[in-house]
């Protein structure tokens, strides 16, 4: 595998120039700085971090010191009290080159807004700047290995002893499992409640605490670098004041972040896309067949075009909601739209852009390859394809 998936060499990181209203010049200054962290801490590395199926802490830890996560936080916690532009960069950048760091995107955009947001003054006061600082870094344990999108079905408990709570359960698909030093716990706090989704609450779990394991470190298809795990809580022991918002309250705190979790996938999709394009055409190009470039080939020519046509109506599309979800607005048909549509169309341009390699495309050391294995899970995480179709549906009325 060749680490130029990242350095196919980007003269513009925007294939077809698109303005984002939403990005300033300090956002750029930002991606310039984490570009040239990713140069030097990260390329070199991925294509032993893949073969290894995983990504060292201490990178997380470098990330912290210079600033690139959870900068949306209040600097009275010790953060920079950004914008959501620049989550959606680190975002950007991280699936530009794929792997492990992506779970950088993962504590910053989606895990750690839960505690923002949720937690109590002294749950902020003690962990928000570890946060920021990467001494933490945090995921969520919501999957279970019977249930997946039915979220109200989860078999793990809380039972109420005192002034603790006694979890056991079992959690799988766990991102970030072996980096993280916390997790959001999704639990059953009232395994009788009417409607199911009233008894699920999320209980903060650090690790270390006597009971909470690691089951299998699991072997992916692909985003291999990226460690993702089983968990295993049997009779822990956690304070009740770790509870995250109120006890039976886990479900609207879990939906209340998803619309942000679902644009940042599919604007994450849409840079996968880009980058796969950008490298076809270079291959096309420099390829030759019957005594000339592939790319004068009219087959080449249509579909490259068809696949950018595409890509460029998704980002008008994804730049609207961006925006709008800045603002504040309430968007969740869109989002739901955009994360179905999006991820779907990258799994195509994937498979397009593999036949436009030939024999080369199914070979490792071409970035294609990994590609091809890493964007299928982007469908499924924060949401499959056919839960957004059923989101879209009910919201027009059926």
């Amino acid at each position: 595998m060749s680490n130029t998936a990242y350095q196919v060499k980007q003269a513009t990181y925007d294939l077809f120039k698109t303005k984002r209203s939403y990005f300033t010049e300090e956002h750029e200054m930002f991606r310039t700085s984490l570009r040239k962290f990713i140069d030097k801490e990260v390329a070199p590395h991925l294509e032993e971090w893949e073969e290894n199926q995983y990504t060292p802490r201490e990178v997380f830890t470098k990330m912290g010191e210079q600033g690139f996560l959870a900068t949306q936080v209040d600097p009275a916690y010790g953060g920079l009290g950004l914008d959501f532009g620049f989550n959606l960069i680190l975002g950007e950048e991280a699936h530009r080159i794929g792997g492990g760091i992506v779970g950088a995107s993962l504590h910053s955009t989606i895990t750690v807004p839960y505690l923002e947001t949720y937690g109590t003054e002294e749950q902020k006061k003690k962990y928000l700047p570890k946060f920021v600082s990467g001494e933490i870094i945090t995921g969520v344990a919501m999957t279970e290995p019977g249930t997946g999108s039915d979220l109200a079905s989860i078999r793990t408990s809380a039972v109420r002893d005192g002034e603790h709570y006694v979890i056991n359960g079992q959690k799988t698909f766990i991102s970030n499992g072996l980096n993280a030093e916390l997790f959001f716990v999704v639990v059953k706090t009232d395994p009788n409640a009417v409607p199911a989704h009233k008894g699920v609450s999320v209980i903060i779990v650090e690790r270390g605490t006597p009971g909470f394991s690691n089951g299998r470190k699991l072997k992916k298809l692909g985003q291999r670098s990226w460690d993702t795990t089983e968990l295993i809580f049997e009779d822990v022991r956690v304070p009740v004041s770790n509870l995250l918002g109120e006890e039976g309250k886990g479900f609207r705190i879990l939906m209340d972040k998803l619309a942000q979790e679902r644009i940042s996938a599919a604007n994450s999709a849409y840079i996968v896309a880009e980058e796969m394009l950008k490298s076809t055409i270079a291959y096309v190009k420099q390829r030759t067949a019957f005594g000339k470039p592939i790319s004068s080939f009219q087959n080449t020519q249509f579909e490259i075009a068809e696949m950018a046509t595409e890509m460029s109506l998704a980002r008008s599309f994804l730049n609207d909601i961006i925006s709008r979800h800045m603002k504040g607005e309430k968007i969740d048909t869109e989002v739901s739209m955009a994360k179905a549509f999006v991820p779907e169309m990258v799994k195509r341009i994937a498979a397009r852009c593999l036949q436009l390699h030939g024999g080369y495309g199914f070979m490792e050391e071409y970035p294609i390859a990994r590609r091809y294995r890493d964007i299928p899970v982007l469908a499924i995480g924060g949401g499959t394809t056919e839960i957004m179709k059923t989101i879209i549906a009910k919201n027009l009325g059926m």
